[in-house]
């Protein structure tokens, strides 16, 4: 399924968490548990399952994971108490990106949960995660577009860096084949939705090339132009993706 070094971690991480924290189970999604993994490259996301809150050295167990293990930075876990899994607008004890912060499990990943259905510890999501449904999807898609991603062409500079330019145009694609067909797609398979959006051509084989080929510098002139297209792109495939 995945490197041993990504298994190592992944058993760490549950052995240390249950350490400080009353676990009830830790569960898999994300690009890992849907086949679209890329090592050194793509996020560990995980969800764990508490019975109480989780204490403040939950923290710890992850900073020393990174000392450990280059790959535990790109292992995010949000820590949901059991008794609140149906309530979709609480923020969630998170740490991801280096840092510890509260934040929603949106339906996005409970769908994605669902459907992958793995488990590290514990029962899996089906047994204590209620159902997604089809409308809860789709109205927060619409609202991550039209709030989030539609006000953000608006800031310049975060154009000219590589998150931003993927994950819009990845999340884009996904939106469009959610909202269409209610299904829920991979990163890789968003590149080939990509052209039938009208996406830039040069962009879209931009990111295909940093996400799954081998490492290539960006030249400042082309970071420059990426923004440019990517923008534009953004800002008038948002109203078409939404009619």
């Amino acid at each position: 399924m995945h490197d041993e070094a990504v298994q190592q971690l992944l058993d760490g991480f549950v052995a240390s968490v249950r350490q400080v924290a009353a676990v009830e189970a830790i569960w898999l999604h994300g690009s890992l548990a849907l086949g679209d993994y890329q090592l050194g490259r793509s996020d560990l996301d995980v969800v764990a399952v508490v019975s109480t809150p989780p204490p403040a050295a939950i923290e710890n167990v992850h900073r020393r994971l990174i000392d450990t293990s280059p790959l535990a930075a790109k292992l995010h876990c949000s820590y949901m108490v059991r008794d609140q899994l149906t309530d979709v607008s609480i923020r969630h004890a998170t740490f991801a990106q280096g840092r510890y912060f509260d934040r929603p499990v949106t339906p996005v990943t409970r769908r994605e949960l669902a459907l992958s259905n793995v488990s590290l510890f514990g029962p899996p999501p089906s047994s204590l995660l209620p159902a997604t449904s089809d409308a809860e999807l789709s109205a927060f898609i619409r609202r991550d577009l039209r709030e989030f991603w539609l006000p953000a062409v608006a800031r310049r500079t975060n154009w000219y860096v590589d998150i931003w330019v993927d994950l819009s145009l990845l999340t884009l694609a996904r939106a469009h084949v959610t909202l269409t067909t209610g299904d829920l797609i991979t990163k890789r398979a968003a590149l080939d939705v990509l052209p039938s959006l009208g996406a830039p051509t040069a962009v879209i084989a931009d990111i295909s090339r940093r996400r799954y080929g081998p490492a290539t510098r960006t030249w400042p002139w082309w970071r420059h132009r990426r923004a440019v297209l990517t923008r534009r792109f953004v800002q008038t495939a948002i109203p078409t993706v939404l009619s």
